[in-house]
């Protein structure tokens, strides 16, 4: 009995664990996405959880961005892993010392809370506190949001089209929405009309050429996450 509870014991551990990471910064992506180096050589691409930074082309994208980077870049840090995103990266809070990086950067106004997956009632706070005072983003006078600025530029879903009943558009070229959904002679960006084509033929197709970097995003000029 005692073996078995020394055992179970382990096991709980040993899961524990597996939920955290601990390693150096050595890649800010943009200000809700670093690379971090473990201990045993793995780069783990992390997504910052609860919090939407905009986007590298939006207003206080860059400068998200710098904000993250002079927070954690080159230093050690551990990540309380709480899933694992479609492009499988490891969603969690990212800890320098005892100081939550990810609530700082939506209390300087770097960040949104990402309400769709927010649970914490301190990011709210911090993001009243943020708006309140004007600080980073929240200077400007109609601030939008990362998701709908990234809805605006991929347009429709090409789910959405393909199974809804309206006839599409004639055009010379056809788009990946107006078509049936199977593998054509398509290899680069370039040939992509699409965000959802684009995620289409790298994981039905098997075109990795589409994603140059490996980070499980394909043509990031139509994707940005």
């Amino acid at each position: 009995m005692r073996c078995l509870f020394l055992l179970l014991c382990f096991a709980t551990t040993a899961a524990q664990a597996a939920q955290t990471l601990t390693g150096r910064v050595v890649a800010v992506l943009d200000g809700d996405t670093i690379t971090v180096l473990s201990d045993a050589h793995r780069q783990t691409r992390v997504r910052l959880a609860q919090i939407d930074a905009p986007e590298k082309r939006q207003d206080y994208g860059q400068a998200s961005k710098r904000a993250l980077s002079a927070w954690v870049y080159g230093k050690q840090v551990t990540v309380e892993v709480a899933d694992t995103d479609r492009y499988g990266r490891s969603v969690g809070r990212v800890l320098l010392g005892g100081t939550d990086v990810n609530l700082e950067q939506v209390r300087a106004g770097m960040a949104w809370v990402y309400r769709q997956y927010a649970h914490d009632p301190a990011y709210f706070s911090a993001e009243d506190q943020a708006r309140t005072a004007r600080r980073g983003l929240w200077s400007q006078p109609n601030p939008v949001p990362p998701w709908d600025f990234r809805h605006k530029r991929r347009g429709p879903s090409f789910w959405d089209d393909f199974f809804s009943a309206r006839k599409p558009a004639p055009t010379p070229r056809p788009s990946f929405s107006a078509a049936a959904p199977a593998c054509g002679s398509k290899r680069t960006c370039k040939e992509m009309t699409t965000c959802d084509e684009a995620r289409y033929y790298l994981t039905r197709c098997g075109v990795k050429s589409l994603d140059w970097d490996g980070d499980g995003v394909p043509c990031e000029s139509l994707c940005e996450r």
